[in-house]
């Protein structure tokens, strides 16, 4: 039993990345798929790809982009979480990086949580 995905997630992200690796594969959830989402829309990943091989065994299929990814930092932890309202939005390298919220409406990245004025849990880190 895995105690928290989403750092998993960045994990496997961070360590293929370092690797030089094209794609990785991770095992999927709905949580998973909205934080390659808004990697995708942010332009740290190419894309991404939820394969289902059977009814139990569903992954994401993640294409890296080379040199678009330094660095990811998970914030909000299972024993300890991090909640921002929208205008103590974090800013990460300077407004060079993005940091990954988890609002009422959704997973977003915290430009569009502050330009729709939405706090909520900031998930990770990105640069």
């Amino acid at each position: 039993m895995m105690t928290d995905p989403i750092s998993d997630l960045l994990t496997r992200i961070r360590n293929a990345n370092k690797a030089g690796l094209d794609k990785v594969e991770i095992p999927a959830s709905k949580i998973k798929a909205g934080v390659c989402k808004v990697l995708k829309d942010e332009g740290f990943i190419k894309s991404f790809k939820i394969i289902a091989k059977g009814p139990a065994d569903i992954t994401i299929k993640v294409a890296l982009k080379e040199g678009a990814l330094v660095g990811l930092e998970r914030v909000s932890k299972p024993g300890l979480r991090v909640y921002k309202g929208y205008t103590d939005m974090p800013r990460v390298l300077s407004g060079l990086g993005v940091s990954i919220v988890s609002t009422s409406s959704g997973l977003m990245s915290s430009r569009k949580a502050k330009a729709m004025k939405l706090g909520g849990e900031v998930i990770a880190n990105v640069w």
